[in-house]
């Protein structure tokens, strides 16, 4: 097994590739000047936004291979593994463009408090952004906005302008996102339609009771979704969150149960999943409005 080497600053990241660091904490690169270098997997320290143009079917991006279609925009966040993955090391060319900034280049900035909003830096590799001809405009002029910014020269408006520019791009991948949710209604709404019949076939072949509760890194695993990508479908789709979604599902079902009086509320909470019942008569309550044994007297 080859080893994976830790991508650390964003100098070794331009060294790699043969090109000039103008900056030592941000750099945009055109991989088209970029030299040949080893393929190798890195788990990064870096934030790295990718955009290939090109297909590359060796790619590896977290736990999956990822065939690039024409004009896709990849997220790298520290602690994440990425690379070329093939049998034997080989000479690769890197294509496309590149944004690699370190966190510290961020700190005490309004983008270094909220960056893991930005959702897509944990998403999978079938779960990057496709975008069309207009919107990589866009990002190649935000691309370009950084890269004169670097070759003016540092002075005390640089950092500033830079980070905006950073920020300016995640916000338009954001909007590029949302109209990708949209496009893809049909596949999402199937997702849905599998997340409902997942949530099903727990309760009803008593996983909870052992188990505890479905939680939405569970749903996301059995779904083949990365958990953030799941998150962001759900809410976007039904105006919930993944775990409100799961939490209105424990309460229909606990309705149900609740009219069998021969089960007390403990028996019920213990059923449906949870350690200690005062967790499910909280969640009741604040659900529906009344305890699950005010919900009892009134329903009979």
């Amino acid at each position: 097994m080859k080893k994976i080497e830790r991508l650390e600053t964003v100098t070794q990241f331009n060294t790699r590739r043969g090109q000039e660091t103008l900056h030592p904490l941000v750099s945009v690169l055109d991989q088209s000047k970029s030299t040949p270098f080893l393929s190798k997997k890195y788990i990064s320290a870096l934030y790295i936004v990718f955009l290939k143009d090109l297909k590359c079917e060796d790619f590896k991006y977290g736990r999956n291979h990822y065939d690039y279609q024409d004009e896709t925009l990849l997220f790298i966040a520290p602690g994440q593994v990425f690379g070329i993955s093939t049998p034997e090391e080989k000479m690769v060319q890197p294509t496309g463009w590149a944004l690699v900034f370190h966190p510290d280049f961020i700190h005490g900035t309004a983008l270094g408090k909220h960056i893991h909003d930005y959702g897509f830096f944990s998403y999978e590799a079938n779960e990057a952004l496709h975008i069309s001809k207009r919107e990589k405009q866009v990002v190649l002029e935000c691309f370009q906005k950084i890269q004169d910014e670097l070759e003016r020269g540092i002075d005390k408006h640089s950092k500033i302008l830079i980070v905006n520019n950073i920020e300016l791009l995640l916000n338009y991948c954001l909007r590029f996102y949302d109209r990708q949710f949209i496009t893809r209604e049909t596949l999402n709404k199937d997702i849905l339609v599998r997340f409902e019949g997942l949530l099903n076939d727990y309760f009803q072949s008593g996983s909870s009771q052992p188990e505890g509760l479905p939680t939405v890194a569970y749903c996301a695993e059995k779904l083949h979704l990365s958990a953030n990508y799941f998150g962001d479908l759900v809410k976007k789709e039904t105006g919930k969150t993944a775990q409100e979604y799961i939490q209105a599902k424990v309460i229909d079902l606990s309705k149900e149960k609740i009219f069998d009086q021969s089960k007390s509320i403990s028996e019920i909470a213990y059923e449906m999943g949870f350690k200690y019942p005062s967790h499910f008569t909280r969640l009741f309550k604040l659900r529906v409005g009344v305890s699950p044994n005010e919900y009892r007297q009134r329903m009979n």
